[in-house]
């Protein structure tokens, strides 16, 4: 009982003591009671260690320019989609041309016609059956059409005419 006595009482005298200590101390922000006033000189100091970052007003003697010239953005540039466009059907033809191919000679071979050529396995994407080739060929038909595609929808989004795309 004694003991409950002793903390309690402790307690309680802790809990008188430390509002009045903090009373006694200054609050936050009226340690001075003066204001401080900084100079250029002192901002400059204070800048060159890194400690602060000066935000202010631009300097009014410096003329503004009314007419900067715009940086070249290939986005509204009509003949950039052009050539874009050209080097992406080039590209779509080209492979449109080797399925086309691929697919010639498989019928020969299953037809047992003389081929005047073969079918190239050792490429960059080889395949274990002739309807895998022909898978591979046409995913890349589909992905350079998908190209175009996505281009064309560029161009009309920066309101580049449709006659540009096909070089008009």
């Amino acid at each position: 009982m004694i003991r409950h006595f002793c903390v309690c009482s402790s307690l309680a005298l802790v809990s008188a003591v430390l509002p009045l200590r903090a009373a006694n101390r200054p609050h936050a922000g009226t340690d001075s009671p003066s204001a401080v006033v900084w100079t250029n000189d002192d901002l400059a100091r204070l800048h060159d260690r890194g400690l602060i970052c000066i935000v202010g007003q631009m300097n009014e003697e410096t003329p503004k320019s009314e007419s900067l010239p715009q940086p070249y953005m290939k986005a509204r540039d009509p003949e950039w989609y052009a050539e874009q466009a050209a080097r992406l059907r080039d590209e779509l033809e080209r492979r449109r041309a080797e399925l086309h191919e691929f697919q010639q000679a498989l019928d020969d071979a299953r037809s047992l016609r003389e081929t005047t050529g073969g079918i190239y396995l050792g490429g960059e994407d080889f395949a274990t059956t002739p309807d895998a080739g022909i898978e591979i060929l046409q995913q890349r038909v589909m992905e350079e059409q998908a190209r175009l595609g996505d281009l064309e929808d560029l161009a009309r989004l920066n309101d580049i005419e449709p006659g540009a795309l096909r070089g008009q």
